[in-house]
């Protein structure tokens, strides 16, 4: 995890849950001048989260330096926002992670609305920068609309299938992957080789924070493990189903619950 916080009590507290969660802080770096990004979530009695993401705070101000070059030249993927990238700082910092990476890691970009922190050019970056894009259904609408008519596949059909076919066409290289969440009608996934529409799985819903983020790693971490696309993501829209059904944007999720939802 890269990250920034404050030197405060908020920023000590987050680097104990991180180590709770078995990650590193190694990379969350300390900054002595803003504080510890906070967010306000409320949920409405769907289930949606609404967000108010403060600013300016410590992850908006990441610095590059060696430590972070070396972590680049390691890494076997990297997954980045768009909304980590609000301030040109970050942006400049989130580029050259990804140019500094081996040729075969993969680049997952994760859109995120999150007016106002979000532009189009922010967007058109980080579609050059990405292998892999993952988005929600009114997020890759959007994105659709940006991406030039003659970008996609000409006898893709209407609807979800048209979008994924934009999308994936936008982004370069042999390895482009879109995936779509759709809540709770399921996900599409797509190559420019296939596709994979799921649909949803009915549990009872606690809240969604973090079951976006949570298919994401899960259809990462069954790719990285050597699982055709249909399996990675039929384990992937059943993580998010598992971490929706309990609190918190974090939750304690085995394989086994994933399997048995399965």
């Amino acid at each position: 995890m890269v990250s920034r916080v404050g030197e405060d009590e908020l920023g000590h507290k987050l680097r104990q849950k991180v180590l709770r969660l078995r990650l590193s802080d190694e990379f969350i770096q300390a900054d002595s001048v803003h504080p510890t990004g906070t967010v306000s979530v409320e949920v409405d009695q769907a289930g949606q989260p609404k967000y108010t993401i403060a600013r300016p705070v410590a992850w908006d101000y990441l610095e590059w330096n060696d430590s972070l070059a070396a972590l680049a030249k390691e890494a076997t993927a990297v997954c980045f926002g768009t909304l980590a990238q609000r301030t040109m700082q970050n942006r400049d910092l989130v580029s050259a992670f990804v140019a500094n990476t081996r040729e075969d890691c993969l680049a997952i970009c994760d859109i995120n609305f999150r007016r106002p922190s979000l532009t189009d050019k922010i967007i058109e970056d980080s579609l050059r920068m990405c292998d892999w894009l993952k988005a929600n259904e009114e997020e890759a609408k959007y994105i659709a609309e940006l991406i030039p008519a003659t970008l996609g596949s000409p006898h893709s059909h209407s609807g979800s299938d048209r979008i994924l076919s934009r999308l994936v066409g936008a982004i370069s290289g042999n390895r482009a992957l879109c995936a779509m969440s759709l809540g709770a009608s399921g996900c599409i996934v797509g190559t420019s080789e296939a596709t994979v529409k799921l649909p949803g799985i009915p549990v009872q819903v606690a809240d969604t924070v973090g079951a976006g983020d949570a298919f994401t790693a899960a259809l990462l971490t069954q790719h990285l493990e050597g699982k055709p696309l249909d399996q990675a993501a039929r384990f992937a829209n059943a993580y998010a189903a598992v971490v929706a059904s309990k609190r918190s944007g974090t939750p304690s999720v085995t394989r086994e619950e994933v399997e048995r939802l399965l």
